[in-house]
């Protein structure tokens, strides 16, 4: 029973995420929304950045304790147009496709500021670490490889074990 529950659990938190007008936050987001409509109901954004079309993303982040990005997309008339969390497997397989290509100003713009930057002795680079929830019990961190030219060289998932990660109850 505890497993069919489990399983039920997983699939609802996966509709919620995937619903884009907000709802499942919480926030009463709508396509169309002006800027000020969207900071009055989701408050002030962690960090505003300009994207290739004009217009911008709000980023709403709860990096560095909480698991959760959510991007608010504006276009170049001020009107939201899309609404998404961001630190989930579905968004982090575009970074994967991308190795090579996306520099560290395209991952913060993509998925916020990271929890925490890294350095090891063997790796010639920063190391940016994203905290994420894959479902009930599945904490996890997100590791972006960085070369000396701020360059994505390697990306992959690990299992948080600062709150128990997968073991805890």
């Amino acid at each position: 029973m505890q497993g069919i529950l489990r399983l039920l659990a997983a699939k609802a938190g996966t509709v919620c995420v995937l619903m884009v007008a907000g709802c499942a936050t919480g926030y009463n987001l709508q396509p169309g929304m002006n800027r000020d409509q969207v900071i009055a109901s989701m408050g002030r954004p962690t960090a505003v950045v300009p994207l290739p079309n004009g217009g911008e993303r709000l980023q709403y982040s709860q990096q560095p304790a909480g698991q959760y990005a959510y991007m608010v997309d504006m276009d170049s008339s001020g009107r939201m147009v899309s609404f998404r969390q961001v630190l989930n497997q579905n968004e982090f397989s575009r970074l994967n496709a991308n190795i090579g290509q996306w520099t560290r100003a395209d991952v913060e713009r993509e998925f916020g500021r990271p929890a925490r930057i890294e350095r090891l002795a063997n790796w010639n680079g920063d190391i940016m670490t994203y905290r994420w929830n894959e479902g009930p019990k599945m904490d996890r961190f997100y590791w972006v490889y960085l070369d000396s030219q701020n360059i994505v060289r390697r990306a992959h998932p690990g299992i948080e074990t600062l709150r128990g990660g997968a073991m805890r109850d």
